[in-house]
């Protein structure tokens, strides 16, 4: 594939679909070349929109056109497993909205998916790839702040939504978690890993998914994380990192910062600001062109994103719904086929933190 054109297919046409699209027809090596959706009128009315030579009425058509290399899925994400699973098994490779899925049982049905059919598959964890949020990263890695012992971070909106709204849909798995809860939860493990051991709190809706949920994620190293989400108060959507030496400040927006602060103990404080080409939303086409990059490297992962970091935070997710008693239809067993870390099955739902409104 070096040198050529990466050629893309959209499934779905809702508004990430529209704002990751309108980002990738600005990039000079990425041609988007189909679209698909469950009607063949939305998606005729995308690719009009976006001069989109082929829209299909069905997923399957799109997941089975040879002249597309990757597939980006933004359906909700309660039916990313279906979509990206059919794409993968139709052997095109694939870059999957977060949540990368409902659970972690569905993440893993994906990644042995992407691997045995020998395709490439990340989740499209744009903080992830933000230039300044690796920056954030390596000087971390570093040391610069000495051993890391706290990271805080929450997103929260303010709403409101009603009950019809996907965010308060359990059957598209609705709530503040999966939706928002995904990037603190994401940062923090960007930083620490896995947690040892959780405790988590929500308020509940009376559809039973979360309103707002709040998490302390223990680790060996004795680091604590403490994350929030809510779609009942706009947050100061904010995050800090805290060492033994020093600390990172980012202000509002720390999945896309425009700058962070870094505090050193004895030193002045240090800003590192954003390129100034990086608009608040260009994470978007650093995440397209990291996929462009592995793909012609014939890599079927992204170290940036790599599947098992995917896999760790997705069971993340399944123990903190656990504890707070949040089940999507089909869950009946629990968010995950496995208990998540410390976990303590059997608990009736006050003693997991659920406070229904």
């Amino acid at each position: 594939m070096t040198g050529q054109k990466v050629r893309w297919g959209i499934l779905a046409t809702g508004g990430m679909a529209a704002t990751f699209t309108a980002d990738l027809v600005d990039l000079p090596d990425a041609e988007v070349v189909a679209v698909a959706s469950r009607t063949e009128a939305s998606a005729k009315g995308f690719a009009e929109r976006f001069g989109i030579p082929r829209a299909y009425g069905d997923w399957e058509a799109l997941a089975r056109d040879e002249d597309v290399d990757v597939v980006y899925v933004a359906t909700p994400h309660s039916a990313h497993r279906a979509a990206a699973g059919l794409c993968l098994e139709a052997g095109r490779n694939v870059l999957c909205e977060k949540p990368f899925t409902l659970n972690a049982r569905e993440a893993a049905e994906l990644v042995a998916l992407a691997r045995a059919n020998d395709r490439f598959l990340m989740e499209a964890m744009w903080m992830y790839c933000n230039p300044l949020v690796r920056r954030l990263k390596a000087l971390v890695d570093d040391g610069a702040i000495g051993e890391v012992r706290s990271v805080q971070a929450d997103f929260g909106l303010a709403g409101p939504f009603p009950p019809t709204h996907r965010l308060r849909d359990p059957a598209q798995g609705g709530g503040a978690l999966l939706d928002l809860g995904v990037y603190p939860v994401s940062f923090a493990q960007l930083l620490l890993g896995e947690p040892s051991d959780i405790v988590a709190r929500a308020v509940l809706s009376e559809e039973g998914v979360d309103l707002q949920t709040g998490a302390l994620l223990t680790y060996d190293s004795g680091a604590l994380a403490s994350v929030h989400c809510s779609i009942t108060g706009g947050t100061p959507n904010s995050a800090s990192v805290t060492g033994s030496r020093g600390r990172v400040d980012v202000p509002y927006g720390f999945f896309f910062p425009d700058h962070f602060v870094l505090h050193r103990d004895g030193k002045e404080p240090e800003e590192f600001r954003a390129d100034p080409a990086d608009g608040p939303r260009a994470s978007l086409a650093h995440e397209a062109r990291e996929v462009m990059r592995a793909l012609r490297a014939g890599e079927t992962e992204s170290p940036l994103v790599p599947l098992d970091g995917t896999l760790a935070v997705m069971r993340t997710l399944d123990a903190i719904r656990d504890r707070v008693g949040v089940r999507y239809p089909g869950e009946e067993s629990g968010p995950g086929e496995e208990s998540g870390p410390g976990e303590e099955s059997g608990e009736p739902a006050a003693a997991r933190g659920v406070t229904p409104v």
